[in-house]
């Protein structure tokens, strides 16, 4: 993956590279760089058993110091989605129920916050499933039904 060398760590209105990574003060940088790496894996635009560029590739493209890069590489490391080998740099995990897994994980947040902020917003979880049975309905996917 190539990313762009635009963004800055010290401005979080410039923390933007080519590829649109929107960073800000809300919570580490470290983890808001992992959490894209991940959704990179998850979204399948690392391929599993890939290779990823060095962490002083990686900062260089981005913008950011090694340190803070380091960190995050670790940090999926850690969670068994980067392998590293010492002689070759890292790699994307070849475990697929792994991947899955997380990509459900992420899924499962993500419909979380969708639904925390539709309650804040008013609406019942009856009116949510009306809305996106409505929303379903305009596409190709007519006949799909989402039960909670």
């Amino acid at each position: 993956m190539t990313l762009g060398s635009n963004m800055r760590e010290n401005n979080p209105s410039e923390r933007k590279s080519k590829m649109q990574w929107n960073l800000d003060n809300n919570s580490p940088l470290y983890l808001q760089i992992a959490d894209k790496i991940k959704l990179g894996i998850v979204s399948g635009q690392y391929a599993p058993g890939g290779k990823i560029d060095s962490v002083r590739d990686f900062a260089e493209k981005t913008g950011v110091n090694p340190n803070t890069m380091q960190r995050a590489l670790s940090r999926l490391e850690d969670e068994g989605l980067l392998l590293t080998n010492r002689t070759s740099g890292k790699y994307v995990t070849e475990d697929i129920q792994m991947i899955d897994k997380f990509k459900h994980e992420l899924a499962k947040e993500y419909i979380k916050n969708f639904l925390e902020s539709m309650e804040q917003t008013g609406f019942s979880r009856e009116e949510i499933l009306n809305l996106l049975n409505s929303e379903f309905g305009k596409g190709e996917d007519a006949d799909v039904y989402i039960g909670m």
